[in-house]
C-alpha cells in the first residue's frame, strides 16, 4: 500500500476480522491481516460472550498490522448491536457480558409494558420492540437484583470496552447507543426519565460520541506489551461501531431512493432519513430508528436473516462435527422445488432453538404446510421465505418513507449469496445491486479516512467503494409465481 494504512475490527457473532484499507487517490485497496472465531460459551442456563479471548484476537490483529504495514494511522471497532458490559470503580470488568440471545430477557417486554405502555416507549425511544434489546436485559438484571447491576460505574457497549481497553477513553459511540431502546433520539442524550419509570439505574451512563471522533492514542502500556512501534501514532477513531451503521455507510449507492438490506446472520432493511421517524405507523410497523453516520438515522427492521441456515448448519453436522460446505448446501437448495413451503423468519420460536430444522418443521405443521423434505428443501425454503419478508417489509419502508424505491443495495456476507439476491429481486420486483461483501470493515475503514483527511467526505467515500470493488446485479423475473407465494406468504403473517 503506497498511502496510510488504517485498520478496521469488524466483529460479528459467528466470527471477526481485521481488515486493513488505504485509500491511493483513486481506488481503495482492503487485506485481511487476521480473521478468528467468535464462539460464545454457555455455563448452566446463560449463554456468554468470551470477551478476552476477543480482546486478545484484538490485540493479536494490531501487532500483525504493524508488522505488515510499518506504521497503522488509526484504527476502529465495530461489533453486533445491544449488548454490553459493566465495569466497576476501579474500571475492572463485572463478570462476563451475556449474548443478545440469553434466555434472561424471556418475557421482559412484557414486563415493561406492565409499568410503562408501549406507546411511551416507542415515543421516547424511537426503537423497534425485540425481547434482546440492551432495556429488556437491564430490565432483567433489575428485577433479578443483580449484584452486576449494583456494583456498576461504567456501561459500555461491546465495542466501546474494546475502545476503552485500547485508550482509556470510556464513551459509548452514537450508533450504537441507539440499539439498546435506552436512548432519546429526540432530546439526543440517554432516555434517563423512561429508565428511572422502569427501575432501571442510569448514573453509570457514559456520554455519547458521533462516528468519527479521534478517541485518541494507543495506551503506552498497550503499546510496550505489543512490542510494535508502528503503533505508537495510531490514533482510535470511532466508527459507526455498530456493525450495521457501518454497513451502511459502505453501501455504494448512487440513487437518491434506495433500500439497504445488511445481509448476514440479521438482515437489516431499511433507508437512511435525515431524523427519526418516531410516528404511529412506525410503532404499529415496528419499525427502528438507529444511528448512522452524518447525524443521520437508518429507519429499519431487524429480521432474523441467515442465522436460521446457520443454525440448521450446525445441527445437521457430521459425528466428527463437520459442517457442510455453505456453497453445497446453496447448491441443494437451488436445485429443490421452487415456493412450496413458507416461513415467518421472525417466529419467536426461530430466535434460539436448541434444534432449528425441528423447530421449522413444527412451524409448517402448526400452518398446515409440508415439511421441507431434504436439506435442499429446508435451504430453499428459508431463502425464498426471508426474500418474501422483505418484501413485506420493504412495502413498510415505502409507506413510511412516502416515495417508491427504485433499487436495493444488499451488503455483507449475504450479497454472495446468488440464490437469495436473485429471490430478493423477484419477491420485491426491484433490481438488486449486490456488494461489497465487506461493506462492514468499509464503512468502518472510510469513516476513519474522513475522519483524518484521507477522504474529504463520505460522499467521496460512496464514490470510491463504486470505483473500487465489482457489483453484481440482479434482475427480477417470474413475477406471477413471486405474486401468488407473496399471497400466501402474507396470509402467514396475519394474525390467527
Amino acid at each position: 500500500m503506497t498511502s496510510r494504512s488504517f485498520l478496521a475490527f469488524d466483529i460479528g457473532a459467528e466470527s471477526g476480522r481485521a481488515i486493513a484499507g488505504a485509500f491511493d487517490g483513486d481506488s481503495l485497496k482492503l487485506v485481511e491481516v487476521h480473521r478468528f472465531p467468535n464462539k460464545p460459551a454457555r455455563v448452566g442456563p446463560h449463554l456468554y460472550w468470551n470477551v478476552l479471548s476477543l480482546w486478545d484476537e484484538i490485540q493479536t490483529g494490531l501487532r500483525k498490522a504493524a508488522a505488515q504495514f510499518g506504521h497503522v494511522a488509526g484504527v476502529g471497532v465495530d461489533t453486533w448491536g445491544v449488548d454490553f458490559a459493566l465495569l466497576d470503580k476501579h474500571d475492572e470488568l463485572i463478570g462476563n457480558p451475556h449474548h443478545y440471545r440469553d434466555a434472561r430477557t424471556d418475557g421482559m417486554v412484557e414486563a415493561a409494558f406492565q409499568r410503562v405502555p408501549r406507546e411511551r416507549i416507542f415515543e421516547s425511544t424511537g426503537i423497534q420492540f425485540m425481547q434482546l434489546n440492551t432495556l429488556y436485559q437491564l430490565l432483567a438484571m433489575a428485577q433479578a437484583d443483580a449484584p452486576a447491576l449494583r456494583m456498576a460505574c461504567t456501561f459500555l457497549m461491546m465495542p466501546d470496552v474494546f475502545h476503552h481497553w485500547l485508550t482509556g477513553c470510556k464513551v459509548c459511540e452514537f450508533s450504537n447507543a441507539t440499539t439498546t431502546q435506552c436512548y432519546d433520539p429526540r432530546v439526543g442524550d440517554w432516555a434517563r426519565g423512561l429508565l428511572d419509570a422502569l427501575g432501571i439505574p442510569s448514573h453509570f451512563l457514559p456520554p455519547i460520541v458521533q462516528p468519527g471522533t479521534d478517541l485518541g492514542p494507543l495506551l503506552p502500556a498497550l503499546v510496550r506489551a505489543l512490542d510494535a512501534d508502528g503503533l505508537r501514532q495510531t490514533r482510535v477513531i470511532a466508527p459507526a461501531t455498530h456493525d450495521t451503521g457501518s454497513a451502511v455507510a459502505g453501501v455504494p449507492a448512487s440513487a437518491g431512493r434506495y433500500a439497504y438490506i445488511s445481509s448476514g446472520t440479521w438482515s437489516l432493511l431499511g433507508a437512511v432519513v435525515d431524523r427519526a421517524v418516531i410516528t404511529p405507523q412506525a410503532l404499529q410497523f415496528n419499525f427502528t430508528n438507529e444511528g448512522g453516520v452524518g447525524g443521520t438515522f437508518r429507519l429499519l427492521k431487524n429480521i432474523m436473516g441467515l442465522w436460521l441456515v446457520q443454525e440448521c448448519r450446525r445441527r445437521w453436522a457430521s459425528p466428527s462435527g463437520e459442517l457442510m460446505p455453505y456453497d453445497e448446501l446453496f447448491g441443494l437448495a437451488e436445485q429443490a422445488p421452487p415456493l412450496v413451503t413458507l416461513i415467518d423468519p421472525d417466529d419467536a420460536s426461530f430466535l434460539h432453538p436448541d434444534d432449528m430444522p425441528a423447530a421449522i418443521a413444527d412451524y409448517c405443521r402448526r400452518t398446515g404446510q409440508p415439511v421441507p423434505d431434504g436439506r435442499g428443501a429446508m435451504v430453499r425454503c428459508i431463502l425464498e421465505s426471508l426474500a418474501l419478508k422483505y418484501r413485506y417489509t420493504l412495502d413498510q419502508l415505502q409507506a413510511l418513507l412516502g416515495y417508491a424505491v427504485e433499487v436495493i443495495h444488499v451488503v455483507g456476507g449475504g450479497s454472495q449469496n446468488a440464490a437469495l439476491c436473485q429471490f430478493t429481486a423477484d419477491a420485491c420486483g426491484l433490481p438488486v445491486v449486490a456488494g461489497p461483501a465487506e461493506a462492514t470493515a468499509i464503512g468502518n475503514l472510510s469513516v476513519q479516512m474522513a475522519a483524518c483527511g484521507e477522504l474529504a467526505s463520505m460522499n467521496e467515500a460512496r464514490q470510491v467503494i463504486r470505483r473500487s470493488f465489482a457489483l453484481t446485479t440482479y434482475q427480477p423475473r417470474s413475477a406471477a409465481r413471486w405474486e401468488e407465494a407473496r399471497a400466501r406468504f402474507e396470509a402467514l403473517m396475519r394474525p390467527a
